[in-house]
């Protein structure tokens, strides 16, 4: 079996935690989040919910994917899914709250704008404390359950998107590329051009007190 085959066949067997809700007439709703780590830019969360026995071939944890085929599959998840949220915190409310309590808000936006409100909600990683909605948390789930490993999908495409718009405001940085994380390129760039207003000062060394 190719790499492609496997792949394709993975979100078969990923079914297994959403049919345990199906079965019972219940929909879920996966939850994930990409761009906790960056330098700069938002941290964006998304939810989707997928319809009873509906896979999206090919979806997986999307940082095993390449950027072409997150890009493939993020149309076929929009298509195929029952709802889906998406919700953001700004660099901010990241410098402000702290990055885990902007992700949270981020989840929370998501939710608050899926269409159908999901009966259950699975997150990746661990339990989010103030989320406001009774959840179920699995480690390493967007690999595991296949709505979270969507919603991991749309996060990301969603992120990648937007800082490549930023990139074209702020050039140097790098940003179409290295989506805001801290690559050499980009600390390069800081360095030699300074910060920009969508960067984390609390993720650069700066105190958030610097920017008031």
């Amino acid at each position: 079996m190719t790499p492609d085959e496997d792949r394709d066949q993975r979100p078969q067997d990923l079914l297994e935690y959403e049919r345990r809700f199906w079965g019972r007439g219940r929909l879920v709703a996966g939850v994930d989040e990409a761009g906790r780590g960056p330098l700069a830019g938002p941290v964006v969360a998304a939810v989707v919910v997928l319809p009873r026995g509906v896979c999206v071939l090919g979806a997986d944890d999307s940082k095993r994917l390449d950027a072409d085929v997150r890009e493939e599959l993020f149309g076929r998840i929009l298509d195929a899914a029952e709802a889906v949220g998406i919700g953001a915190a700004s660099v901010k409310e990241i410098d402000r709250r702290n990055i885990l309590r902007a992700t949270t808000v981020a989840m929370q936006r998501a939710l608050s704008r899926t269409a159908r409100t999901p009966c259950h909600v699975v997150v990746d990683g661990l339990p989010v404390k103030y989320l406001g909605r009774e959840h179920d948390a699995v480690v390493d789930g967007d690999a595991l359950v296949h709505s979270i490993g969507c919603a991991s999908i749309v996060a990301k495409v969603v992120r990648d998107r937007l800082m490549r718009r930023l990139s074209g405001r702020y050039p140097g940085y790098g940003w179409e590329r290295n989506a805001g994380y801290g690559t050499v390129e980009h600390r390069a760039a800081i360095e030699a051009l300074g910060l920009t207003p969508h960067h984390r000062l609390t993720f650069t060394g700066l105190q958030y007190e610097m920017q008031l």
